[in-house]
C-alpha cells in the first residue's frame, strides 16, 4: 500500500523543481504567468504540499487537467482554484502542438504571513476546500480584476526586495482573497444550474434521512452525509446555503430535528425521552437543551403550550 501513498512536497522550490517551472526567487512564495512557461514536466504522482495553491487559468482545449480527489477538470474557461495544505492532487498533461495557455499560479507557504492577520485570517476562506468541481468562474470584468492584482503581486515579487515588500504583497494577496470571496457570492446567486435547486434537494434528503426507518438505522445525518449525497463538499454546501437562505447546512439539520420534535410533542403522547430517542439523541438532555435554543421552550413547556 505505501506505493499508493502521495509524495509529499515540503517546500516551494521542490515543487518547482519537479515541474521544471523557473527557479523561485523566495523560498515562501513563488508567482507565474503561465504565457510565459515552457510545457511543464509530465507525471501522474499524487501529491501533497505544505503550501496554498492560487491559481487563475484559461487553457483551450486539449488542455492540462488537475485531477484533485476523485474530481478531474479541465480549465478551459477563466476560472480559479484554490487549495489549502495537506489536499492530495495530481496533474495530467496533453500532448498538444500549441498550448497558447494564459493565467496565473500562486504558490504561498503558510510561513509567509507570520506575525500578519492573514496568517489566521487566510484560514478562514472556505473555498480553499472546495473541491475542483467547485471552482470560481469568472466575468470578463472579474477576470480582469483578478490578473490586474496578479500582476501588482508579480510586479513586488519582481523587484528589489526592501522593508516593504512582504507586507505590500501580503496585502495584494487579501484583496485577491477578498475579491474572490466577493465573486463566488455573486456565483452562488447567479448561477442557477444546480444552485438554486440545491435547496429543494436538500429538502428531499432531510425529510428522508428523519423517517423513522433512517432514524433507527443511520441516526441523525451529518453535514457530510447530506454534502456526499448531494456531491458537494461540506464547506461549499454550507456556504451556497448561508448565501441562498441564511442558514448553514448545520442549522438546516437542525430545523428539521425542531420540526419533527414538534410534530410528535403535539400529536403524540410520547415522553421527552422517547422523542430524543426516535429523533436519534444518545442523550435526552443534548435535545433538550438544542430545543430550548431554537424554541425558547423546553419540550415539555412547548408541549403544554400548544394544547391549550
Amino acid at each position: 500500500m505505501a506505493g499508493n501513498l502521495p509524495v509529499k512536497i515540503k517546500s516551494i522550490s521542490e515543487l518547482v523543481r519537479l515541474r521544471g517551472l523557473p527557479e523561485t526567487k523566495h523560498p515562501l512564495i513563488s508567482i507565474f504567468n503561465l504565457a510565459d512557461l515552457k510545457e511543464p514536466n509530465t507525471f501522474d504522482t499524487m501529491l501533497t504540499t505544505d503550501f496554498y495553491f492560487i491559481g487563475m487559468s484559461k487553457v483551450p482545449q486539449p488542455c492540462v487537467r488537475m485531477k484533485y480527489g476523485q474530481q478531474e477538470y479541465d480549465f478551459d474557461k477563466g476560472v480559479m482554484k484554490f487549495m489549502a495544505p495537506g489536499r492530495v492532487f495530481s496533474f495530467n498533461t496533453d500532448q498538444v502542438e500549441e498550448m497558447n495557455r494564459s493565467g496565473w499560479l500562486l504558490l504561498l507557504h503558510p510561513d509567509f504571513l507570520w506575525n500578519y492577520p492573514l496568517a489566521l485570517k487566510i484560514k478562514q476562506y472556505e473555498f480553499f476546500d472546495y473541491s475542483v468541481n467547485e471552482a470560481l468562474f469568472l466575468s470578463d470584468n472579474e477576470e480582469q480584476t483578478i490578473c490586474g492584482l496578479f500582476r501588482n503581486i508579480e510586479q513586488e515579487y519582481s523587484t528589489n526586495i526592501d522593508k516593504f515588500s512582504q507586507g505590500i504583497i501580503i496585502s495584494l494577496i487579501e484583496s485577491l482573497l477578498g475579491y474572490s470571496e466577493r465573486f463566488y457570492q455573486r456565483q452562488f446567486i447567479t448561477r442557477n444550474i444546480t444552485h438554486h435547486g440545491i435547496v429543494g434537494q436538500l429538502e428531499v434528503l432531510l425529510e428522508k434521512a428523519f423517517s423513522e426507518e433512517a432514524l433507527e438505522k443511520n441516526g441523525i445525518p451529518t453535514v457530510k452525509d447530506i454534502s456526499n449525497q448531494l456531491n458537494i463538499s461540506p464547506n461549499y454546501l454550507s456556504t451556497l446555503l448561508k448565501t441562498l437562505t441564511g442558514n448553514s447546512t448545520q442549522q438546516h439539520i437542525q430545523e428539521k430535528i425542531i420540526e419533527k420534535a414538534k410534530e410528535r410533542l403535539i400529536m403524540t403522547d410520547l415522553s421527552v425521552n422517547e422523542i430524543a430517542f426516535e429523533l436519534g439523541f444518545e442523550y435526552p438532555q443534548s435535545f433538550s437543551k438544542l430545543f430550548r435554543a431554537k424554541t425558547d421552550y423546553s419540550p415539555l413547556g412547548f408541549r403544554k403550550s400548544s394544547r391549550f
